[in-house]
């Protein structure tokens, strides 16, 4: 099971899920491309001061790069029908994917136990806690068991487009069977992880390092308001 990485750099959980549920509404609205640049500009400067790595940093600007590109830049130069209904879906790629990268950060930032006390902090009821702080675990553990999957396929020989043309079927059915049954028991192995830690618990539970704003908090929160100030300017809003 994938382990929440540290780093100096640690804002408090309520800020990371405030600016992952800003990002996510103002993108997604009309007129939300406006809010695009500053909210990539966002998710890598975050992701950048936590991995403090190349390959942690680069890797979500380029993605978005190549979605703006494919949304905006190729109908320009091949004009079609169906050039147009591929920029229509990376466009709204593009969108989701920006305020993703700042739910990437938070997911690989952020321990479930955090996450939890932070929810109890904001009077958060129960039935909405547990679940999000399951999935905050559950969702890694899909990634990395979709890696081991396709790591098996590709040494059968039915990964990559190559296989996928030659086996549709069964690269579909080797991929979707291990992926359903490790999930299954992923789910049951996270149930009973939360029965033990008493996630159901009705008595509120002992925080160890109760959440805090910092500085580092609010000079983030100051730089995103900066930044959705600066967004109206923009020549692409207009």
């Amino acid at each position: 099971m994938p382990e929440v990485t540290r780093s100096s750099f640690h804002l408090d959980p309520r800020t990371k899920l405030l600016l992952t549920a800003a990002a996510s509404s103002v993108v997604v609205a009309p007129g939300g491309e406006r809010f695009l640049l500053p909210t990539i500009f966002m998710g890598t400067l975050l992701l950048a001061l936590h991995t403090r790595t190349l390959r942690g940093t680069l890797g979500f600007p380029l993605t978005m790069l190549a979605f703006f590109v494919l949304s905006w830049v190729l109908p320009t130069y091949v004009p079609g029908a169906l050039t147009n209904i591929f920029a229509v879906g990376f466009a709204y790629m593009l969108r989701f994917g920006a305020a993703g990268g700042l739910g990437i950060y938070m997911m690989i930032s952020t321990s479930p136990g955090d996450f939890s006390a932070a929810l109890r902090a904001m009077r958060v009821p129960r039935v909405v806690n547990v679940p999000f702080t399951v999935m905050l675990r559950f969702l890694p553990t899909v990634v990395q068991e979709s890696a081991s999957v396709k790591d098996a396929m590709r040494l059968r020989g039915i990964s990559g487009p190559g296989g996928m043309l030659r086996h549709p079927l069964l690269a579909m059915e080797r991929f979707m069977v291990p992926m359903i049954a490790s999930s299954l028991r992923a789910a049951e192995d996270l149930s009973a992880s939360a029965i033990l830690r008493g996630l159901g618990s009705h008595r509120k539970p002992t925080v160890l390092v109760p959440p805090r704003f910092t500085v580092q908090d609010a000079l983030i929160l100051a730089l995103a308001a900066i930044l959705v100030l600066a967004s109206f300017y923009l020549p692409l809003g207009k």
